[in-house]
């Protein structure tokens, strides 16, 4: 295995958290890794090294210089991968903008569809089927229901989830559904007036479609099982009958915008949030979590904190880490690729309303310490690009070369004028 580099880089233009995941890893995961008490996959060693490495010397540093009396400016390249905590909420943002622009004029509902924990084993066992499976079924259950009663077709998008805020294993999905759709007769645009939902049906609905899915699997012999003979598989499927199969929604919001930066939180943020880490101290980690099983006086979840050691921490974490090309955001119905949207029946902003803007480096570090650090600070003016330098761990070589153009908005519109 690779040498990573460890954390002790100055890099004060992103800003500063009390704790870095990447520095528990750094301590420990090599010493883990020897022993582990989990299999480590090839995605889940990717995903720690890509996360060890964010943000060093090892994956290039752009620097930028004052023309006038060369101040420096360094900054670190992100590592990109969809389970490191630092890059996660900058994808969140440019996801976030890119889907607001082609969601419908209508309200649409937070939902979450959640499976029974006795589907664990099979899961674990049978990821890429299973969950697939799942987010195509939660999908069906609206679409085919909101056909049936209203004749129209809605726009779904699905984000999968496998994590609990205290990070065991618990598989749901989280959808955001519009509150109407295109009507299959007229083509016109039509909103669901009504908030009713019968849950008993819908639940009674999820459940049927997803054990269709898991006999037609088992019959076919593409489910990995310990059953000794179908009569055994069925006995569990009744047993599963009697678990809570969970639909959870939320009440229509309007504008999509603020559905999209609702559930935003939910999407391709990382599994653990840096910022609810509070210690690391020893081989122990201790970060909050929400106990919705306890609320206060005004019915809010309490928080709490947990504690691990870091043998017991990176299994549980790495389990969440996604399949090799698995797509974890899945779009359904007039969301889907296949599906034209007349630009009329498009949200359109008006006014003063909050758009999801996403930030690069330089505006949040802007927004953390009020200063911009491409402006020199002793000429006041702006520091231009002069070359990146990475270090290759496979040789212990330096490489230093200088980019013909940046890639962003910004260096593109300069060159072109």
């Amino acid at each position: 295995m690779c040498k990573n580099v460890q954390h002790k880089d100055q890099k004060p233009w992103y800003g500063e958290k009390k704790y870095r995941l990447a520095d528990f890893f750094d301590q420990w995961w090599d010493i883990y890794k020897q022993s582990p008490k989990e299999p480590i996959f090839e995605e889940q060693y990717k995903a720690v090294n890509a996360i060890r490495v964010c943000q060093t010397q090892a994956l290039g540093v752009d620097f930028y210089a004052c023309q006038e009396c060369g101040e420096i400016t360094k900054v670190y390249h992100s590592c990109k991968n969809r389970f490191c905590p630092t890059c996660s909420w900058q994808d969140t943002l440019k996801w976030a903008e890119k889907v607001k622009d082609k969601m419908v004029d209508l309200p649409h509902r937070h939902v979450v569809m959640t499976l029974p924990h006795q589907l664990n084993g099979l899961i674990k066992g049978n990821k890429n089927k299973l969950l697939s499976a799942l987010m195509r079924v939660a999908a069906d259950v609206f679409k085919d229901w909101m056909e049936d009663k209203y004749n129209i077709k809605p726009g779904i998008i699905s984000v999968l989830h496998t994590f609990g805020e205290t990070k065991d294993f618990h598989v749901h999905v989280h959808m955001i559904v519009s509150w109407g759709g295109i009507n299959n007769k007229t083509s016109e645009l039509k909103p669901i007036k009504e908030q009713y939902v019968n849950y008993d049906f819908l639940k009674k609905k999820f459940r049927c479609k997803f054990e269709d899915e898991l006999i037609s699997m088992f019959d076919s012999n593409t489910l990995q099982h310990h059953f000794a003979d179908r009569h055994e598989f069925m006995r569990f499927v009744k047993l599963i009958n009697r678990k809570k199969w969970i639909i959870h929604l939320e009440d229509p919001m309007d504008i999509p915008t603020q559905v999209i930066r609702y559930i935003g939180r939910y999407s391709k943020r990382a599994c653990l949030s840096e910022y609810k880490i509070t210690k690391i101290e020893g081989g122990n980690i201790s970060f909050k979590y929400k106990d919705y099983k306890t609320k206060d006086c005004n019915n809010k979840p309490i928080e709490r904190i947990m504690e691990l050691n870091y043998r017991d921490f990176f299994p549980r974490l790495l389990q969440h880490v996604p399949l090799k090309f698995f797509r974890i955001v899945r779009y359904y119905g007039l969301y889907s690729n296949r599906t034209y949207i007349p630009d009329e029946f498009l949200y359109a902003e008006t006014g003063q309303q909050e758009t999801i803007t996403p930030k690069n480096w330089e505006t949040l570090q802007i927004e953390k310490t009020g200063k911009n650090p491409l402006i020199c600070s002793s000429c006041q003016k702006r520091k231009v690009y002069m070359f990146t330098k990475i270090n290759r761990r496979s040789n212990n070589k330096t490489l230093v070369f200088k980019r013909n153009i940046l890639n962003n908005s910004k260096a593109r519109a300069n060159r072109a004028a």
